[in-house]
């Protein structure tokens, strides 16, 4: 092998590397702001509220038709 190769093969290695480790800086970063997204989407979520139907109403379903 001559020099130069050997260079080169190191050079589009470290390259690759680089490129691995911002790619896996980026998904990380994009799913920390996915969290805290639906982070905040759930607290602003409005808790179910109890229904406001009379106390007899819906208690029995009539299956006969």
């Amino acid at each position: 092998m001559e020099l130069s190769s050997i260079s080169s093969q190191v050079s589009s290695q470290a390259s690759a590397q680089i490129s691995a480790q911002m790619s896996l800086l980026l998904l990380r970063k994009t799913l920390e702001l996915q969290a805290a997204n639906i982070t905040g989407l759930v607290q602003s979520a409005a808790p179910a509220s109890a229904p406001s139907n009379p106390p007899n109403l819906g208690n029995s379903i009539d299956v006969m038709a």
